[in-house]
């Protein structure tokens, strides 16, 4: 929790119970639905939770926005961000229905009432958001195929509407498939953690 308070420090009482309350809630769901590996779920707050929350250094949200939180696995990017920016909705999906499961129990604990998880591929989805939000759930080509769709038109942040996707490592070849514009942010120039020297958030305007 040190880790979210030094870098988020203007977060509200209840914001910082929320967040102080997902340790145990992953803790317990995760001895019974592995949705995080073993290994992490002792570092949950630098490599899930802060991670997650990167999104936000890049583009935070305004009041109102909807975004679509895609393979959402245990719940991130989207239930930080959701605890982040109560005004705005966050639409997590994901194929596995045990993983959308675990979600649903934790967004009812925590009480995130702009919360929607739903079992389905993103192929399928309809509806349109904002921001689309991920964590490296496929290459970033075939991800734009996916939901570039289910962009809204409407665009009223810094950044025009599209896709905000965590990745790492050399993404030189991958963003080469892209044939629209792309952006990196390093998310080392927002936290001093050696896990993000190599993590970025891909940006896609669609």
């Amino acid at each position: 929790m040190e880790l979210i308070h030094k870098y988020f420090p203007d977060l509200t009482e209840d914001q910082r119970t929320k967040f102080g309350q997902m340790e145990d809630l992953y803790q317990y769901w995760n001895a019974r639905v592995n949705v995080i590996s073993r290994q992490d779920i002792d570092t949950l707050y630098e490599r899930h939770v802060l991670h997650s929350m990167g999104i936000a250094k890049v583009q935070p949200f305004k009041s109102g926005t909807s975004m679509l939180d895609v393979g959402t696995g245990g719940g991130f990017p989207g239930i930080p961000l959701a605890i982040l920016f109560p005004e705005s909705q966050f639409h997590l999906v994901d194929s596995v229905g045990k993983k959308i499961r675990v979600v649903k129990e934790i967004a009812n604990a925590l009480k995130l009432n702009n919360v929607k998880a739903e079992q389905i591929r993103a192929e399928k989805l309809e509806g349109s958001y904002e921001f689309v939000i991920s964590r490296a759930v496929t290459r970033i080509n075939p991800f734009v195929g996916w939901v570039k769709k289910n962009i809204s038109k409407n665009s009223f942040h810094e950044l025009r509407n599209g896709i905000l996707y965590l990745k790492g490592g050399d993404l030189t070849e991958e963003l080469s498939e892209l044939t629209g514009k792309s952006r990196i942010y390093e998310l080392s120039n927002y936290f001093e953690e050696e896990f993000f020297e190599t993590k970025k958030v891909v940006y896609v305007p669609l």
